[in-house]
């Protein structure tokens, strides 16, 4: 303590020294260090192991150098270890600065790891950048030319899948809406995968759980059933199982699918896992293996398969897939592979100026069953973007083996267009169209469908001459009219524009009872009652003057023989026939 004489304030002033001395106003408190250094570093390494464990859990992150998302989860561990330490340490600091040299005294190893992180990371991204790895990136797909009419057959009418996914999702709705044990608990799933089954294509899809406390009441027992609908005859089928699914993605914690394989391949990339069922009807799910093929994250390709029992859970990774399995390569993949080999097979700069002999697939693509797989449909088109395709593309979902056919013609869109307008006074909605072969001539083939989505009819559409549209109650009376106005047209001779026994044509002799006619959507009709020859019942047949020239000139008496098929609207006489006047 010290006296002082100062006249200027007043006298004398004591002046205390260090004692009694106050924190300037605003100043922090100086915190303390917990424990030691050896304590402190292992409760930093505890908090970041159980916050890296939460986190794993849930996002799930592909511990693979090649996946993005494992430089998001080493960056947040670092960054949860930094927080941890300047917590447990007592950091005392000012500004970004001092946090700066904080981290680089006390967080040396998780300073450089972040660095190391980010400087991989642009490495990484640079290697993959497609202005400099274009060539790579147009190697992706092997595309190899094909011969439409030689190479692709004339399919059955039982291989032609007639529903979309939104038909068939109204179907299974439906179906599971009448079953009362059911409905209550379950939902149908929107999986609704296109496969083949039994040598039919088929839609299958799972049930899933209404809501978690419905999924709590049944995990028990798991998910008891899925459905099989039929794309040929629209049935829904209900396969009820012996023991329940209980490995979907529907389940949550460790049945969980995506968790399911995480912790079981934790160093392996998934596509998109694809419900589908084996030839004796086991539910399976196919998680196609992804690879990055082109520096560190560029070049998305599949490697085989990961196999899971959807009831058991059992797993197994297979380079080479069975037979049964249609789904490896997703249509999303396989469009997005072309566009790279449309784009690119010029170079990089090509695709940006000139643009010379680039293509692009349309927007859109359908499903198709060949054989015992599912090839996907799209079409291809200049990067133009007229409304007019040069060509179309098949690719195998499970071998990845691509064809391309140059067909030049009307683009999807445009055929989908010209198919309403024949039946534009019903409003009916067109499908994505299929590409069939029929009589030789490319064909698009679509479903029209009615405000609730339901199949009413269908039409085929000429690819090159897309004026040429058919409609029809069925397929094959959708097929008679088309290979009728192929005759009349002149592209096919008339042997090829009768349907042959074996397409599923009926044949019928007698003499003419009576005869009727209507005007239908602008088209005439006449209706034939037909007493078949040694018989006394009448039949009654339906022909359109534009498919049987002759139906006007017929009078009661006449004989007939007609062939004809079996539609909704009845028996529908097709362009066969033979008459001898009455």
């Amino acid at each position: 303590m010290e006296f002082k004489y100062d006249p200027s304030a007043g006298g004398f002033q004591v002046n205390m020294g260090g004692m009694g001395r106050s924190r300037p106003a605003g100043a922090k408190k100086p915190r303390k260090p917990i424990g030691g250094k050896g304590a402190r570093f292992a409760i930093n390494l505890a908090v970041t192991l159980a916050v890296g464990f939460v986190y794993f859990y849930v996002s799930l992150p592909a511990l693979n150098p090649h996946a993005s998302e494992f430089y998001g989860f080493l960056l947040l561990l670092c960054l949860v270890y930094c927080v941890c330490a300047m917590t447990t340490a007592g950091f005392q600091g000012e500004g970004a600065k001092g946090y700066f040299k904080f981290v680089r005294e006390q967080c040396a190893v998780p300073f450089f790891l972040i660095l190391a992180v980010v400087l991989v990371s642009l490495v990484g991204a640079l290697s993959s950048w497609v202005v400099l790895r274009a060539n790579s990136y147009q190697k992706l797909l092997t595309v190899q030319p094909g011969d439409f009419a030689s190479e692709i057959d004339e399919i059955s009418y039982d291989q032609i899948p007639m529903l979309d996914g939104a038909s068939a999702q109204r179907l299974g709705d439906r179906k599971l809406g009448e079953l009362a044990d059911m409905v209550s608990q379950f939902e149908v799933a929107e999986d609704y995968t296109q496969i083949n089954y039994q040598g039919r294509p088929v839609r299958v899809t799972p049930l899933r759980y209404g809501d978690v406390i419905k999924w709590f009441n049944n995990r028990a027992n798991g998910l008891p059933a899925y459905l099989v609908i039929d794309m040929v005859t629209q049935g829904v089928e209900v396969v009820r199982l012996a023991e329940g699914m209980k490995y979907t993605t529907a389940e949550h914690f460790s049945r969980n699918l995506p968790r399911h394989l995480r912790f079981h391949y934790p160093t392996m990339m998934f596509d998109t896992p694809v419900f589908e069922i084996d030839e004796n009807g086991t539910p399976w799910w196919v998680c196609a293996k992804r690879e990055k093929t082109i520096g560190l994250f560029g070049g998305d390709d599949n490697r085989g398969a990961v196999l899971v029992n959807a009831i058991t859970g059992a797993c197994e990774y297979c380079e080479q897939v069975p037979a049964w399995v249609d789904h490896v390569y997703s249509a999303g993949l396989i469009i997005e592979q072309y566009n790279y080999y449309g784009m690119y097979h010029k170079g990089f700069w090509n695709s940006l100026f000139g643009q010379r002999d680039v293509t692009v697939t349309t927007q859109g693509y359908n499903y198709l069953a060949i054989g015992d797989d599912v090839w996907v449909y799209t079409g291809v088109t200049s990067v133009g973007g007229d409304e007019s395709n040069i060509g179309f593309l098949l690719s195998n979902e499970r071998t990845k083996e691509t064809h391309y056919y140059a067909v030049a013609g009307a683009e999807e869109f445009s055929a989908m267009s010209s198919a309403e307008g024949q039946v534009q006074q019903m409003r009916y909605n067109a499908t994505f169209p299929l590409l069939l072969n029929i009589a030789g001539y490319p064909t698009y083939f679509m479903a029209l469908k009615d405000a609730a989505s339901l199949v009413k009819m269908y039409a085929m559409v000429n690819v090159s001459q897309y004026q040429i549209v058919a409609t029809g109650a069925t397929v094959m009376e959708c097929e008679a009219n088309y290979r009728a106005m192929l005759a009349r047209g002149g592209l096919i001779g008339e042997s090829q524009a009768e349907l042959t026994p074996s397409e599923a044509l009926n044949t019928s002799a007698g003499t003419i009872t009576a005869i009727r006619s209507a005007v239908i959507g602008g088209d005439s009709y006449y209706y034939l009652y037909l007493r078949a020859d040694g018989g006394t019942g009448t039949e009654i047949f339906r022909a359109s003057a534009a498919d049987v020239p002759v139906a006007p000139l017929l009078s009661e008496g006449d004989r007939v023989t007609v062939a004809w098929l079996d539609s909704a609207a009845g028996p529908y006489w097709t362009g066969a026939y033979s008459v001898t006047p009455g």
